[in-house]
């Protein structure tokens, strides 16, 4: 079976382990956070080739270096590898406001160097560990704004529901994706659609758009199976007095649906009232299913693959 050897030490492979689960087995402490191939915090390196897998979704400039994501590596060979050196940031707490009883909105300073732009995500790390949040602040604001669900016995949500306070700090990645606003055409239509704290990436990007003067329409619908997970809607419905080409869409799944709010499922109720997408720009974020889903009714309707944009907030394999 294949080796790893990493840091002169060395560690044997089990068929059909990952690079990431061999490491954990041993107790080697590597950060890590979706296990899926997205969140890209369990970047490594090796010295030679690794399968092409494993560097499925890395820019162009790592390939070529060698870097690979470990939880999506499953080598045939040996392999010599190491920790990438990390541009890692330290951010102090700002405020930590309860939006609902189930989110949090965390607000963080900005540290110095970095860049991001509105709907991207950044990863916290705490305890070895790592998890990915969306950023819906713009930067011309001072801070960074982040939206939290409280997961039942997550490790993460309990840290930042129990334990932050005002003035203490955290160590967070470089932003990162490519779900975001980009200027060129005002008045191509905009359609959005989250679940959850999928509302945050689209948050900021919404606002970027209109910041940076979107004349097209922009039609935002934010979908929770409960009450609690609807949040910000009164200022969303603001936006709507002040911005002619700005409608918000609240949507309900479950159970009796207060005023204002729309029986059903967000990316059914979008579909339904937005039937031909030919010529959009969308915006999926939120629960891997409804994302999944909404990218082929939005191809369907006539969305190009190009103009489909995606944020799924896959959870956690280890709380």
């Amino acid at each position: 079976m294949p080796r790893l050897i990493l840091e002169g030490k060395v560690f044997h492979l089990k068929e059909e382990e990952s690079v990431l689960d061999c490491l954990l087995r041993h107790e080697i402490e590597v950060n890590y956070g979706c296990q899926a191939g997205v969140c890209q915090s369990c970047l490594l390196q090796s010295e030679g080739e690794v399968p092409e897998q494993a560097q499925k979704g890395l820019k162009e400039t790592l390939r070529v270096q060698n870097y690979f994501l470990a939880c999506q590596c499953q080598p045939q060979h040996d392999l010599v590898i190491k920790r990438p050196v990390q541009e890692n940031f330290q951010a102090e707490v700002i405020s930590l406001e309860h939006l609902t009883p189930e989110v949090v909105r965390l607000r963080l300073s900005i540290p110095e160097g970095f860049q991001y732009r509105p709907g991207q995500f950044l990863n916290l790390f705490h305890e070895g560990q790592s998890r990915s949040y969306s950023l819906a602040s713009l930067p011309n604001e001072p801070f960074l704004e982040l939206h939290v669900r409280r997961v039942p016995g997550g490790l993460f949500s309990q840290w930042i529901f129990q334990d932050l306070t005002r003035g203490k700090r955290v160590e967070m990645s470089a932003a990162q994706g490519e779900c975001f606003y980009t200027p060129g055409r005002a008045g191509q239509p905009l359609l959005m659609i989250g679940t959850g704290t999928g509302l945050a990436p689209l948050y900021g990007i919404a606002r970027d758009a209109l910041a940076q003067g979107h004349t097209g329409p922009i039609r935002l619908y934010h979908g929770s199976s409960i009450p609690e997970g609807l949040y910000l809607q009164a200022e969303l419905r603001e936006w709507m007095a002040r911005h002619s080409n700005f409608s918000y869409v609240a949507c309900q799944s479950r159970g009796a649906v207060a005023d204002g709010v729309r029986a059903g499922r967000a990316v059914e109720i979008a579909l339904q009232e937005e039937r031909d997408l030919k010529g959009w720009r969308v915006f999926l974020c939120g629960n891997p299913e409804m994302v999944k889903a909404a990218q082929r009714g939005c191809f369907l309707a006539g969305a190009s693959v190009q103009d489909i944009y995606s944020d799924p907030f896959l959870p956690a394999a280890s709380s």
